[in-house]
């Protein structure tokens, strides 16, 4: 039997104790079943080149054992940071991690006591220790200016302070690090989203988009800015997910206007985004692309597939939505934007959604 027949029927007779074993470790049935599905991964790319090992069961269940501890030192130094240095709630870290706020509330109650048992402590990183963890606190500074640039729940729409917070940090970060490139790639991210802050909401308070945002309103030098700390970063020539997300946002900002975007190079981008740092979430946005690249059609093939993993995430269904419109579906465009608005808490995008549904 070959190395993927001999981990199928491993899978098959292994994966529920495997998974059972570790749910119990972590006290997380969902993930414990996501991390077994991974080292299910892990190991097909492994044992294809290696060879199958005397004990794939073992081979399987070590691996999602490590996936376990690293994914739950990630949380433990990124989730609680956001809750104790940054003041984000549990609410509003759920949102971020896209997991229901019952299921964050247990990851941080899990968080909090390993600090206690371990007799660590929640603090900003030393700037000798900052190259260790440098995709942790790269991850809460994004994380902290999302929720700034647009909140996940509550009644103000945007909170600027978390989003200058943010980028007060970064800028902080990058005169710490110089000469890491993904510093400079999330600091001309922040930047370039952060130069049409000014058109993104109307004078009502309603969210207006990208494709109807007043481009003239766009700030220019900030721009400007952000395009020159994106060209010294891809200068160093290690590519990471920021530096792609920067160039996405950057050629978003040099189209005229929406329909004139270049959809293929954003499309490229996405795909290179995904190979780098694959998730529902790229997947989805690279099938925006693709509406202006192959059309509606190709586009709603792409994002059907990301139900199970998107399910609870309102811009799958609001993405959705607007394709089946599109396509003439309305009915089942109407329902997908319900169960959008269901999930929306940001009082501008529950406002955009209900405007869409009275339409």
């Amino acid at each position: 039997m070959d190395g993927a027949g001999e981990l199928e029927q491993v899978y098959r007779e292994e994966a529920t104790r495997i998974r059972a074993a570790l749910a119990a470790r972590i006290g997380d049935v969902g993930l414990a079943e996501e991390l077994v599905q991974e080292a299910f991964i892990e190991a097909l790319e492994h044992w294809r080149a290696e060879g199958v090992p005397p004990n794939p069961g073992g081979w399987l269940a070590t691996t999602a054992r490590r996936k376990a501890i690293d994914r739950l030192r990630r949380e433990r130094s990124g989730a609680l940071t956001l809750r104790a240095v940054c003041g984000l709630t549990t609410a509003e870290i759920s949102a971020a991690f896209l997991v229901s706020e019952p299921t964050m509330a247990q990851r941080l109650s899990r968080a909090r006591k390993a600090l206690r048992d371990t007799g660590s402590a929640v603090r900003v990183p030393d700037p000798d220790q900052l190259g260790d963890r440098l995709d942790e606190v790269l991850a809460v500074i994004y994380l902290v200016f999302n929720e700034g640039y647009l909140a996940s729940a509550g009644r103000t729409p945007a909170r600027r302070d978390l989003a200058a917070q943010a980028m007060t940090l970064n800028r902080l970060l990058h005169r710490l690090m110089p000469r890491e490139p993904e510093v400079l790639g999330l600091l001309a991210l922040l930047l370039l989203h952060e130069s049409r802050a000014a058109t993104r909401f109307d004078g009502w308070g309603r969210l207006v988009r990208l494709q109807d945002q007043d481009r003239a309103r766009w700030d220019r030098s900030v721009m400007a800015e952000a395009a020159m700390l994106l060209a010294r970063a891809m200068a160093m020539h290690r590519p990471g997910p920021y530096q792609i997300q920067a160039a996405i946002a950057a050629v978003h900002g040099q189209a005229p206007d929406y329909e004139h975007t270049d959809w293929q190079q954003i499309r490229l981008l996405y795909d290179r985004l995904h190979l780098l740092s694959p998730s529902p979430v790229v997947q989805l946005n690279r099938a925006v692309a693709a509406r202006f690249t192959a059309g509606p059609r190709a586009a709603l093939a792409e994002v059907e597939p990301l139900a199970g993993e998107l399910d609870g995430y309102r811009l799958f269904h609001a993405v959705r939505a607007e394709l089946l419109h599109e396509l003439g579906h309305d009915e089942q465009a109407r329902s997908a934007n319900e169960r959008a608005l269901a999930l929306a808490a940001n009082p501008a995008e529950r406002e955009l959604l209900a405007r869409r549904l009275s339409l």
